[in-house]
């Protein structure tokens, strides 16, 4: 039972996936750009909101975080991947439109950090650490 609610955990990183990348092609296709727009971010955030549902809900067992967990810990070079593929040279020609889409994008990740930091119970500190534990380190 506990292979299949890691397994859970991984489609619901699929599926949002699938539903961020279809909907980066669909802004593509509206703003006649020949690329996936957004499609990583978009599946980022549709994941976060729906693993909040459900874990607000007592439907998201420890478990399935864990193939969440497994997979979100490969997100960086998935990105690195995806942007690698990305032509850098036609986006700097495309003049001032790429250099307002960049800065509309920072501007709109830095709004969202205080709405993402309220998700979520209020947690204790850490104990501070001992002299022990600093040698170990």
């Amino acid at each position: 039972m506990e292979k299949t609610m890691v397994l859970y955990g991984v489609a619901a990183l699929a599926l949002c996936t699938l539903a961020g990348m279809l909907a980066g092609e669909a802004l593509a296709v509206l703003l006649g750009v020949d690329a996936n727009v957004g499609g990583v971010g978009f599946a980022m955030i549709l994941l976060i909101l729906v693993t909040h549902q459900l874990r607000r809900r007592g439907k998201f067992p420890q478990v399935t975080e864990q193939g969440v967990l497994f997979w979100s810990a490969l997100y960086i070079p998935i990105v690195i991947a995806m942007a690698a593929t990305q032509n850098v040279a036609e986006a700097i020609d495309g003049g001032p439109m790429a250099i307002l889409a960049g800065l509309g994008a920072t501007a709109a990740g830095a709004a969202l950090v205080p709405v993402l930091a309220r998700i979520g119970e209020p947690a204790e500190p850490l104990p501070p650490v001992d002299g022990a534990e600093r040698q170990e380190v």
